[in-house]
């Protein structure tokens, strides 16, 4: 017996963002005229929808809800169609759904990365926005998940073939999407150790500026700070006194270079302020007064850093966070994106100064001056840099004056002294760069100079020259360093007694005193792969005359530019 109502079209169900319009559908056909009431429930409370009386029902979806449509003839008869959700999220990413949205499935809500000891519960979460709802299939390994077909994949007890890498396909009539992969590792307590698939630093300190006063610690805190990250397996690149170009350039190859699973940390020392709760750093170019269309936002920096999957972001901020504008209100740093995996540490608190401090032949911050004591321990990032607040809080130098600041989502406990399994491939083309080798070389009337090149830095090379026992003839022998012209216009040649640089050298090479050094700065305008240094000697030749006889060589210094950090790389542009 036929029936006297049939639904020949049922509702379907939707995952939407709130605010979205759309239409939900109900069609049947009975012996009679048919009419149509539709009903909702939320929190178990169902009602009848005042007005809702047709067989469309546009909806500006505002919260999660079930749907149902009741279906009427004359001769008393009703059917319900199927319940439907409406699925409503309320935080969507900027962007997203994307323009002319066909309701096609997008991921909102990606699984992370777990480690899970065996026999405790597994469950990975995601979320995907379509029209229709999508269904979701679960993968382990490239491998279908029979009974794994919800957006959350439960597993009451972990076993450790249970780990691997595990995604999850939404799909609709419209088409499929996928979800990132995360990795999953099951095991005993004792192995629940982290790991980072590589490890990527970027310093930078600004000191010598052109519109504003110069600074002394960057020089040191920037050198020792790249030391102490090396012994903890981080490739470093470390560099001084850049302008808003070149720090928009070694930001944009830095942002290259990181990847799933990646500990990355940010570095700069020098010149900042904040501004309508944004922090910027000055390059050594802007202009007063600060502008910041003239400077680098951290922030957008760290956005760039988070859509890398990264397992760690580490931003370490030595500058002023004095308010460019007084007479704002307070101001609040831009919230972080929930990802569990990024700390702020700022050297001082907002509307505060950071300051230095001579220390013998070193000038340092009061923030790198415990860092340093601390960072090599094995302790959770979040818990190292607390020691480091204390420690500056005991400081009487800076008592109500400088007290560090830390914020952070970081949800795991990471630690910077965390191995490298396995090494990321980037990993090897970022550093302090090529240091040619010593070399021995001979003046024509038999006197030999050493040539020493120190490349403390990844764009500042210091070359130091010493004299070697002359031979008898050989009397006030004096050596002079200098470049070639053909580097005016790409490297500055600095003074060549540098007490602090000298500091710095004596301090990793433990040689003798040379007879003269000079530096040689800006090495990433530099687009050839090898450039020329001179030396000259003047001496006395006691048997032949009184006048010093000038000797000079000329020496090709090799640059392989092809592993500078700020060689200008296409693919990856950041507006900062």
């Amino acid at each position: 017996m036929q029936e006297a109502i049939v639904i020949t079209e049922q509702p379907v169900s939707v995952s939407v963002p709130v605010g979205y319009s759309f239409t939900l559908r109900c069609r049947a056909e009975g012996r009679t005229s048919l009419r149509y009431q539709w009903f909702c429930q939320h929190q178990s409370i169902c009602r009848q929808i005042p007005g809702a009386t047709k067989q469309d029902l546009p909806i500006t979806a505002q919260q999660t809800q079930l749907y149902t449509c009741r279906i009427n003839d004359l001769n008393k008869n009703a059917v319900f169609s199927d319940w439907v959700k409406v699925e409503v999220h309320q935080c969507v990413a900027r962007g997203l759904p994307p323009q002319l949205w066909q309701g096609e499935p997008v991921i909102v809500l990606n699984p992370t990365e777990q480690r899970v000891e065996v026999g405790k519960p597994l469950q990975l979460q995601c979320a995907a926005m379509g029209v229709p709802a999508p269904s979701y299939q679960w993968y382990r390994n490239g491998n279908l998940l029979e009974h794994q077909k919800k957006k959350k994949l439960w597993i009451t007890h972990a076993k450790i073939s249970d780990s691997g890498t595990y995604l999850c396909c939404a799909s609709n009539s419209h088409g499929e999407h996928w979800t990132n992969a995360v990795d999953i590792h099951v095991g005993t307590s004792r192995s629940e150790k982290y790991f980072a698939t590589g490890k990527i630093a970027l310093l930078v300190g600004n000191n010598r500026y052109q519109h504003h006063p110069n600074l002394m610690a960057p020089v040191t805190d920037v050198f020792e700070l790249s030391r102490l990250l090396e012994q903890l397996g981080f490739q470093v690149v470390s560099l001084l006194d850049l302008n808003k170009a070149e720090m928009v350039t070694a930001v944009s190859r830095f942002l290259q270079l990181l990847g799933k699973g990646v500990y990355a940390i940010f570095y700069y020392a020098g010149h900042g302020y904040e501004h309508s709760g944004r922090n910027y750093m000055v390059p050594v170019d802007a202009p007063q007064p600060y502008a910041p269309e003239n400077c680098i936002s951290v922030q957008r920096i760290l956005q760039k850093m988070q859509q890398q999957q990264t397992a760690l972001n580490l931003i370490l901020l030595d500058t002023c966070r004095k308010w460019y504008n007084p007479e704002c209100a307070l101001s609040q740093v831009q919230p972080l994106e929930p990802w569990g995996n990024t700390v702020y540490g700022y050297a001082t608190s907002e509307d505060a100064e950071a300051y230095e401090l001579q220390d013998g032949d070193f000038s340092s911050g009061i923030f790198m001056k415990y860092l340093k004591k601390h960072i090599l321990q094995e302790k959770k990032v979040t818990h190292m840099l607390e020691d480091v607040l204390e420690d500056i809080g005991r400081d009487p130098l800076v008592t109500g004056k400088q007290v560090m600041e830390i914020k952070h989502t970081l949800k795991e406990a990471r630690s910077l002294t965390d191995p490298i399994c396995p090494l990321g491939a980037a990993a090897e083309h970022w550093g302090r760069g090529y240091e040619p080798l010593s070399k021995m070389v001979t003046f024509p009337c038999g006197a030999q100079v050493e040539l020493r090149f120190h490349r403390l830095f990844s764009n500042v090379m210091y070359v130091s020259a010493k004299l070697q026992p002359p031979p008898a003839h050989i009397t006030d022998a004096r050596l002079l360093l200098c470049q070639s012209t053909e580097m005016d216009d790409v490297a500055t040649l600095k003074e060549s007694r540098l007490d602090q640089v000298e500091s710095l050298l004596a301090s990793v090479y433990k040689r003798e005193e040379p007879d003269c050094i000079f530096q040689l700065c800006g090495l990433q305008k530099i687009q050839v792969e090898s450039c020329h240094v001179q030396i000259s000697m003047v001496f006395l030749h006691p048997h032949v005359t009184s006048t010093p006889q000038p000797h000079w060589l000329e020496l090709d210094v090799p640059f392989f530019m092809s592993r500078d950090p700020m060689r200008t790389m296409p693919g990856m542009p950041v507006s900062v």
